[in-house]
């Protein structure tokens, strides 16, 4: 009997002990116990990369060449030296293409590297070109466009197979070719759900035969990009850690910025009319972002200018943006002060580590590059040397936020 109880004591020990044992950790994108065996190579290629950005002084001799032959042999010293050593003559159009297709190569290099949910992270990425391209492929077919000039204009992350790009003009251009268009075209595409979540919305104002003909390309644009900010909000603060907070944030400003400039935007046009501001303006405007809800219904009502400004005086973060646009000093717009604004935070979120907007903010701030070197040589082609330091330096030292210096502006 004793023995008996031994035994029978033992049995509960270990029962109780192995069923009260801590559960295994959870891993997320910033888990510090994790993130370097799930992560960690494809996030040392990304800070690496870091170093292939354009120095001060690379722009400062960019800004000093009289011709594209010098910009040419200035880029040849630089990460850009194989991407143009094919190139014959040097134009801003060919210095874009080059630029562009060196950005695609080192990020489908990363993609390849990476696992869930990094990899569904990047996928992310690239939707918002996947909608550029759809739409430019509609705005096109509705324009008579040749169909080889839009696939060549179309962004190369935002491609799908040939045969999808080519199907799309294919269709009539009647409400039910539309329809056709998006059943069995676009909604097998990635950014498919949007286009469905779009006709939804459209069926149900009783719209949907003549989507296309009655709403500009533009609106249905803006709906499918505040669709995808929302579904890639949505995803990030699932992931949580790291990513939750600094990418959660990129993507509130985006949608603020978004919402900002559909209002801009919209004076002057239908949208503005006051029967369509809470009904057909407001649905264009995310339902994420520091501006949201309380900002978003004020922007609502706004129909001007002025309206718009007294809005925005009253979110700090935006007041001073909407100041640059209302004083127009120094020739710079809204969206010059968007870039400024969206610089500083892309390269914040490299100061970061064990999270994936670093993967984000190397994208974007690759696309500003490129807009900085095709807007150096459009001044340097039309002989406009006095405009040629508007634009926005990427990890400078010169920069505002870092130096209190305004010497630089645009694009």
């Amino acid at each position: 009997v004793k023995q008996y109880h031994r035994q029978y004591s033992t049995k509960i020990y270990y029962k109780r002990n192995t069923t009260m044992a801590t559960p295994a950790p959870k891993s997320g994108p910033g888990n510090l116990a994790t993130f370097n065996i799930l992560h960690g190579f494809p996030e040392a290629l990304v800070r690496g990369m870091r170093s292939s950005f354009l120095a001060d002084a690379d722009y400062h001799h960019l800004t000093q060449c009289e011709t594209l032959d010098d910009v040419r042999l200035n880029l040849s010293e630089t990460d850009y030296m194989d991407a143009l050593a094919d190139m014959g003559t040097l134009i801003p159009t060919g210095l874009q293409k080059a630029a562009v297709e060196k950005l695609v190569t080192e990020f489908k290099y990363l993609r390849t590297q990476a696992i869930e949910p990094l990899s569904t992270f990047l996928d992310f990425i690239t939707y918002e070109y996947m909608i550029e391209n759809v739409m430019l492929l509609l705005k096109g077919t509705l324009s008579g466009r040749d169909i080889n000039e839009l696939i060549a204009q179309c962004h190369p992350l935002g491609m799908f197979k040939e045969s999808t790009m080519r199907s799309i003009p294919t269709f009539e251009s009647t409400p039910r070719g539309y329809q056709d268009l998006y059943q069995t075209v676009l909604v097998d595409t990635p950014v498919g759900p949007y286009f469905a979540q779009f006709l939804q919305e459209s069926s149900d104002r009783s719209e949907v035969s003549n989507v296309l003909e009655e709403v500009e390309i533009e609106i249905i644009k803006s709906s499918l990009i505040k669709y995808w900010i929302e579904d890639f909000a949505k995803f990030v603060d699932a992931l949580g850690g790291e990513t939750a907070v600094i990418m959660g944030d990129l993507l509130k400003v985006r949608a603020d910025t978004n919402a900002i400039n559909i209002t801009l935007n919209s004076f002057g046009t239908p949208l503005n009319e006051p029967a369509m501001r809470a009904s057909d303006r407001k649905r264009l405007y995310p339902a994420v972002g520091h501006l949201y809800p309380a900002g978003t219904s004020m922007l609502a009502d706004v129909g001007d200018e002025d309206e718009l400004g007294r809005v925005l005086e009253l979110f700090p973060m935006y007041s001073s943006i909407w100041n640059v646009h209302a004083a127009g000093s120094d020739g710079k717009s809204i969206d010059d002060a968007f870039y400024e604004r969206d610089v500083q935070m892309l390269e914040l979120a490299f100061e970061g580590q064990m999270h994936y907007a670093s993967f984000y903010a190397y994208v974007k701030l690759k696309e500003q590059e490129i807009r900085n070197l095709v807007w150096i040589s459009e001044c340097i082609l039309q002989q406009q040397k006095e405009e040629i330091h508007k634009f926005v330096p990427v990890f400078s030292f010169n920069a505002p936020w870092r130096a209190g210096s305004n010497k630089h502006g645009r694009r």
